[in-house]
């Protein structure tokens, strides 16, 4: 009897843990995002899908899904390709690549404020070095963080650099669990390099690539920090991603329950991509050589 128990005692405490953080934390905002709350006041009163119909009727919020719809949709195929490219040339175990795969991933451990306020004073109109060199080349100055075609497109670089040396160190991974025997026969046949490189090393490493899209765009759709920082998402509402406004919304305006709401409906949309990645990518995907 106890041997049939030990697995399940064994796995108890992480089962627990992600009951604590994850599961009740997910059933507490569901439940407040059916009441009227401010943080000071002892009642909360059920208002049922009222704080749902002030969320789709809101223009902030169609605005905000849009931002962080293009915002995902740009940065995370830029960083994928980025990373499997710079990967394929780091693959190999000699001294140079070790010290680029580590220059690389330093930014994945970086603090992200830091980053984005170092990258606020690169950017700045005034006095940042990216104007400067700019100057110095006879351009004007360009109002990088404060035009509203512009601030959204230095975010995603931002963003790019940050993550990209985590998606290298994932792809260079993948791409040593492929056989050598594979690039050998491909040779012996005459394959060229970028052919090579279409036909056996892109269709070998899907399983890599589906799981940095899976974390890339829960990632994408999750970006507060460096938004936070360098924009507030200005100017004029360019920059304002989901998890901005669901923080604005429920710790500044303190309204708990639509910020709730909009922690709910973020949830189900992450799920549902998801699900749809599962359904239609993952069916094109093989782990097997």
């Amino acid at each position: 009897m106890l041997s049939r128990l030990t697995p399940y005692i064994l796995v108890l405490p992480l089962i627990s843990f992600i009951a604590v953080f994850t599961y009740i934390p997910i059933a507490a905002s569901l439940n407040l995002s059916f009441r009227e709350w401010d943080f000071l006041s002892p009642t909360m009163p059920l208002v049922g899908f009222e704080n749902y119909r002030l969320l789709f009727s809101s223009h902030e919020f169609w605005n905000s899904l849009k931002v962080t719809a293009i915002f995902a949709v740009i940065s995370v195929p830029i960083r994928l390709c980025l990373a499997l490219v710079v990967a394929s040339y780091l693959v190999r175990e000699a001294l140079p690549s070790r010290i680029l795969r580590g220059a690389l991933f330093l930014p994945s451990v970086t603090s992200t404020v830091s980053i984005a306020v170092v990258f606020s004073w690169l950017f700045a109109t005034d006095y940042g070095m990216i104007n400067a060199f700019l100057q110095t080349l006879g351009f004007g100055k360009v109002p990088w963080l404060q035009d509203p075609q512009l601030a959204l497109w230095v975010l995603i670089i931002v963003n790019t650099w940050k993550q990209l040396g985590y998606d290298i160190v994932i792809y260079i991974a993948g791409l040593q669990a492929i056989p050598q025997e594979l690039y050998d026969a491909a040779a012996v046949d005459g394959g060229r390099k970028g052919r090579v490189f279409r036909r056996v090393t892109v269709p070998l490493v899907m399983p890599t690539t589906y799981f940095l899209l899976v974390v890339s765009v829960i990632e994408a759709f999750q970006v507060f920090t460096v938004v936070d920082v360098m924009t507030k998402g200005g100017p004029a509402g360019a920059t304002d991603m989901l998890v901005n406004m669901l923080y604005r919304v429920g710790f500044t305006l303190f309204d708990i329950g639509q910020g709730s709401a909009l922690a709910v409906v973020l949830f189900v949309l992450l799920m549902a991509l998801a699900l749809f990645k599962a359904r239609v990518l993952g069916r094109r995907v093989h782990y097997e050589a």
